[in-house]
């Protein structure tokens, strides 16, 4: 079965400011190669044979780097955007999608084996999966809970709290593009709402590896740090 994914990387890098000044987010370097081409690589790895790269911010300058995939062996090739769709807007630009395909975003670091996550949501036969990660979050104040008569009841001095988040990685089947209105700015939390709305719960799939948004600048120091001790990245 060929695999076909799409890659976003059409945001402008705003929270990793002044690196993304001149250059795209997915081309920021971690190690000695850009994200995205640690992305391409990987992919490639787990047997992915076709990639759309969605751009829009330095959209050149992307394409000038990936040309048509034939560095790596793979086939790429781009949506063209007329304004800002967001994230799950430019899936209606693709034409001829397969019936499962998997979507990511350009900035993430992990050592998820694709290949078995494509297989885990066409196993299951669900309509969209997401990657999801248990992650930790100091909250660096002292944290007042208050009730209805405005007293305090209890304190927490800088807690740590974990939340269950999304990886920017899903696969998702044909059919839920039918839910993204065409050329209307539509991201992942309006898919993710409308989809409640319907009813139509999407599966989570949660992975317990590694996995940095590169996208935060103490995310990207950290990758930066750790690329060459990362299994399964490089």
């Amino acid at each position: 079965m060929s695999k076909r994914a799409v890659i976003l990387a059409g945001g402008k890098g705003t929270r990793l400011k002044p690196y993304t000044i001149s250059l795209p987010k997915p081309l920021v370097p971690v190690g000695d190669k850009p994200i995205l081409e640690l992305i391409v690589l990987q992919l490639k790895k787990y047997g992915f044979e076709h990639i759309t790269i969605t751009v829009n911010h330095f959209a050149e300058i992307i394409k000038a780097f990936f040309g048509d995939g034939s560095k790596w062996e793979i086939k790429i090739d781009y949506t063209s955007e007329e304004k800002p769709l967001s994230t799950m807007g430019p899936l209606t630009l693709i034409e001829n999608l397969p019936d499962n395909f998997l979507v990511m975003n350009g900035d993430v670091l992990t050592n998820l084996d694709f290949a078995y996550f494509y297989n885990y949501h066409i196993k299951n036969k669900n309509n969209f999966t997401i990657a999801s990660f248990r992650r930790e979050e100091k909250i660096n104040y002292g944290v007042l809970h208050g009730n209805n008569e405005n007293e305090l009841i209890k304190f927490e001095e800088k807690p740590n709290y974990d939340f269950l988040v999304s990886m920017g990685i899903y696969m998702i089947n044909k059919k839920i593009v039918n839910h993204i209105p065409k050329n209307t700015f539509f991201g992942f939390d309006h898919l993710m709402n409308a989809l409640i709305d319907r009813y139509e719960y999407p599966s989570l799939f949660k992975f317990d590896g590694y996995w940095l948004d590169i996208g935060r600048p103490d995310d990207y120091e950290k990758a930066i740090d750790e690329i060459d001790k990362i299994p399964g990245v490089k």
